[in-house]
C-alpha cells in the first residue's frame, strides 16, 4: 500500500520501457523523455510493451525509491499508455489505485465533485 501526500503528482510514460532499467536509467528517462525533474518528490510510472510489468519511481527526500508490481495474469489497463503530444500522461491518486487493482480507466466514469479553485482558497483565512 501506498501512502502519499496530497501534492504529489503522479506521471505516466506512455512508451514501454526496459524493465532492467533501475535508477539511473529511469531517471534518466524522467529528465530527458519526460522532460521532468526526478527529484521533485513527483510519482514516475513505467510499464513494459506487454504491460504485464509495472515500475514506480521516487524521490524519497534522501533518496530513490522504486516500487516494483509484476502479473501473474493479465495486464494493465493499456488505455493510459496511448500516447498523446507530450508522451506522458497524469494521474491522481484514485486512479493509481484502481489502475494497481486492475480497473480500466477508460470504461469507468468518474461523477462531478465540486473543487476548490486556488482563486477561491485564497480568499479563505487561514
Amino acid at each position: 500500500m501506498l501512502s502519499l501526500n496530497t501534492k504529489v503528482r503522479i506521471f505516466v510514460c506512455t512508451e514501454p520501457t526496459d524493465m532492467r532499467k533501475s535508477f539511473n536509467g529511469l531517471s534518466a528517462i524522467v529528465s530527458h523523455t519526460l522532460g521532468g525533474d526526478p527529484f521533485s518528490g513527483h510519482l514516475f510510472l513505467f510499464t513494459n510493451k506487454r504491460r504485464n510489468l509495472l515500475k514506480l519511481l521516487f524521490w524519497d527526500s534522501d533518496g530513490f525509491a522504486i516500487w516494483y508490481k509484476r502479473l501473474e495474469q493479465g495486464t494493465f489497463s493499456s488505455s493510459i499508455f496511448e500516447t498523446n503530444s507530450s508522451g506522458q500522461v497524469e494521474l491522481t491518486q484514485t486512479q493509481l489505485a484502481m489502475l494497481l487493482g486492475g480497473v480500466d480507466l477508460v470504461q469507468t466514469k468518474k461523477r462531478k465533485r465540486f473543487q476548490l479553485s486556488k482563486k477561491d482558497s485564497e480568499k479563505i483565512p487561514s
